[in-house]
């Protein structure tokens, strides 16, 4: 019985972590539309989506600390980061204020409908995701501060 439950495991772990992009259509804070699964899907590129809130103190500080590392990142590995706000109707109006202050160089997709989040049965921000062929091939709930060197290792690996 006990194996049977570590193999349940196991298998259910990796399934999710192969787990197919769901094609979900979202705008940009500039009004673009953007299908999640193929235009974010250049081959062996990794698509950091790091899902957060303009209520989220953890989401805010963990795309603070990847802004400081981004450049040299992104030189180094074949990566984009895209930053989901899950903000609904009551609260979207407080997104673009507070990127006018961040500047944060990432392509910022709106899911106020929570589309996506549901898609990926996200429960609660902060929530990365890494992309890969159009594969989710990692994922971490939450942050604290140093996380982002987590992130940086598992990019390298993948």
């Amino acid at each position: 019985m006990k194996k049977l439950l570590l193999l349940l495991l196991i298998t259910g772990f990796s399934a999710y972590a192969q787990k197919e992009m769901p094609s979900v259509t979202l705008k940009s804070v500039n009004n673009k539309t953007h299908n999640v699964k193929n235009d974010f899907s250049e081959k062996d590129k990794l698509y950091v989506f790091s899902f957060w809130a303009t209520w989220c103190a953890p989401c805010i500080n963990e795309l603070d600390a990847i802004k400081e590392q981004y450049a040299a990142w992104s030189k180094e590995l074949n990566m984009e980061v895209v930053a989901v706000s899950v903000d609904d109707a009551r609260t979207q109006k407080r997104v673009k204020p507070l990127l006018n202050g961040k500047n944060w160089p990432y392509t910022i997709l709106l899911d106020t409908n929570q589309d996506l989040k549901r898609a990926l049965s996200i429960v609660n921000v902060p929530y990365t995701i890494v992309v890969k062929n159009k594969k989710v091939v990692y994922v971490h709930n939450g942050y604290s501060q140093g996380a982002e060197k987590e992130l940086y290792n598992k990019l390298k690996e993948l």
